[in-house]
């Protein structure tokens, strides 16, 4: 399940720096008030929320900050602080007190012996493995994972709607995906192993070059992760994964325990509204259409009647 979140970190850095709060010229981490303010009188007037350094994070932080603003909360920004190693340590120290995160690769970051794949028993399975003083709020149904993905043309042509029913057309079917997609269990060894899946002909290539490669036809199939704004730019297809082969990697906010009663609500009430496509089609917005990330999330939280 663990995931490097880093192919749009590089693109899009201008399009979230409005978003991001100033810190200290000491410590960057630093949020311009205290965290948590009155948190141990049993609510939270303001809190700090950070994300990791790529887009996608800091739009989910943008609106976890949106929709507890709208309930009177007090917000200071703490985006793009860097790699999960860094903001754990700033939420876990106080810095920071809401972060947007995965639970797959968060479950696999504290355990990497976990093999549960369902939603639920991943998610389960992450909140016994928290540090003492964090928790994790509801989970949605949006996920950031590895997916096989191909163009409606070839959808429409061979009747795709999940991973298996390219098995009858494995005699033609060639891949693209990341070289180390050739020996990983969530890769060619999963899809033998659990679907009976042998392409014809696999192509290592990087990120950009399969997207290129199956938006030109030199490929029947690629493996991109499911809110890449590739897809939602190009009309790609996501095929579904009944076995779970990619895991389960869901949105979550993950909280410090002494806001989470001031904040569960709002942020339960953006989890049961977010979906992939919606998360997709934002961060396409973001980072093809170039919109600022606080627009976008103001008209998603608008258009769920959240604000």
């Amino acid at each position: 399940m663990p995931r490097t979140r880093t192919l749009l970190a590089g693109l899009l850095a201008a399009a979230v720096l409005p978003l991001a709060a100033c810190g200290s010229a000491e410590d960057p981490l630093a949020p311009s008030q205290p965290a948590g303010t009155n948190a141990g009188t049993g609510g939270a007037s303001s809190v700090t929320i950070g994300s990791a350094d790529f887009p996608e994070s800091a739009l989910l932080g943008e609106i976890y900050a949106q929709a507890l603003e709208a309930k009177g909360v007090t917000v200071q920004r703490q985006f793009n602080i860097g790699n999960r190693e860094t903001y754990l340590k700033a939420i876990e120290g106080g810095e920071v007190d809401i972060l947007p995160e995965y639970t797959g690769s968060l479950t696999n970051y504290f355990d990497k012996t976990v093999t549960a794949t369902n939603p639920d028993e991943v998610y389960d399975a992450l909140k016994s493995k928290l540090p003492g003083g964090l928790t994790v709020l509801a989970k949605s149904t949006a996920e950031d994972k590895n997916s096989m993905v191909v163009t409606k043309e070839t959808a429409d042509a061979w009747s795709l709607k999940a991973i298996p029913d390219l098995v009858a057309h494995q005699d033609e079917l060639s891949i693209a995906a990341p070289p180390e997609f050739r020996t990983r269990q969530q890769g060619l060894v999963g899809l033998k192993e659990v679907y009976n899946l042998e392409p014809k002909e696999f192509r290592p290539l990087a990120s950009q070059a399969t997207v290129e490669a199956l938006k030109n036809g030199q490929v029947k199939a690629a493996n991109i992760f499911s809110t890449d704004p590739s897809i939602a730019a190009n009309g790609f297809v996501v095929l579904e994964d009944p076995e779970l082969l990619f895991g389960s990697d869901n949105v979550v906010p993950l909280v410090r325990d002494d806001v989470a009663g001031s904040v569960q609500a709002p942020l339960d009430a953006v989890s049961a509204k977010l979906d992939t496509t919606a998360l997709a089609d934002m961060v396409k917005q973001v980072v093809v259409d170039k919109k600022d990330a606080s627009v976008v999330a103001k008209e998603w939280l608008t258009g769920a009647g959240l604000i």
